[in-house]
């Protein structure tokens, strides 16, 4: 058995591992079990590992965390796949792959590929709500969704964040949620300009010193502003196509977009192109003369609720 496991979503990517590793160790035992970690370990002792016979078991497990990291693993991967004894169990977990090189394509082809993509926000809040049920607790829709909003896509921080509040208190409740746990920095960008949309520059500039007690620093903010303006651009150049369309050409996540949708609507393609304009001549202003960072990205944020 060959298997790489890869993709984004960590938390989907780790339980795929720990399941292979638990059903094999509960018949073959965890001295069958071998670790390589592509940071350091030698190509040659990695592929003298999969040709070796297993000790005192019929079989033996090799996990490799990595291993394209190694040059001469990855340039080598048809012949390495070769090399497995057939009494020997390979797991490949390799988080990112570059798709347009042959180490991708092989690992495609001639193993057993098993990707795990990040889940869009519904997807997340329905598991959340299962999730949290599981476990002897319990958690509405609504709040599963405000949790989202609040920390972001990622299901292993969501599985983290859910185990600290059901042990805080088994019935999860907004407030509880918003004692316990810190808005991601992309979260809070996009509650960000939709308070300045919004005029509402009083909370507006709450977030922002919000994100600098939690050492967020001006330029990050800036990225972040860049980036959502970025997608804000593109879904008022997609005219009336729907989320998904936009989402599969533009490479975004579905729910990005329909909450920028949101976000823009009322707004002009021209005035969007301004908003641009004047973030890239912030940035430009940061990087090359001595300005306050802090009160020039404030009166950024406060012309924008002119709009």
């Amino acid at each position: 058995m060959v298997v790489t496991i890869t993709g984004a979503n960590d938390f989907l990517r780790q339980a795929e591992l720990s399941k292979l590793v638990s059903d094999f160790v509960a018949i073959h035992t965890d001295m069958a079990l071998e670790r390589f970690d592509g940071d350091d370990a030698d190509p040659a002792q990695m592929r003298g590992s999969l040709n070796s016979l297993p000790f005192l078991t019929e079989r033996k497990m090799v996990i490799l965390n990595e291993p394209g990291k190694q040059k001469a693993f990855a340039e080598n991967i048809e012949t390495v796949l070769g090399e497995v004894a057939e009494t020997t169990d390979l797991i490949i977990v390799e988080p990112k792959l570059d798709k347009r090189l042959t180490y991708y394509k092989t690992l495609k082809k001639d193993t057993d590929y098993r990707e795990f993509i990040e889940m869009d926000a519904h997807g997340l809040a329905r598991w959340a709500v299962i999730y949290a049920k599981e476990q002897g607790g319990g958690l509405s829709d609504a709040d599963a969704s405000f949790l989202i909003d609040r920390i972001g896509l990622s299901q292993q921080l969501l599985s983290a964040e859910l185990d600290k509040l059901l042990i805080y208190q088994p019935q999860i409740t907004k407030a509880n949620i918003e004692l316990l746990t810190e808005r991601t920095p992309q979260s809070t960008v996009f509650e960000l300009l939709d308070t300045a949309f919004a005029g509402n520059i009083k909370r507006a500039m709450e977030l922002y010193r919000e994100q600098r007690a939690l050492k967020v620093e001006p330029q990050a903010i800036i990225a972040l502003l860049a980036w959502q303006l970025h997608a804000l651009a593109l879904i008022k150049t997609a005219g009336s196509r729907s989320a998904e369309d936009i989402a599969k050409e533009a490479k975004l996540n579905p729910y990005v977009v329909r909450k920028t949708q949101s976000l823009g609507r009322g707004l002009s393609l021209g005035q969007v192109r301004t908003m641009i304009e004047g973030l890239l001549e912030l940035d430009i202003k940061l990087k090359s003369v001595t300005i306050d960072a802090d009160e020039a990205l404030q009166l950024y944020l406060i012309k924008l609720s002119k709009y």
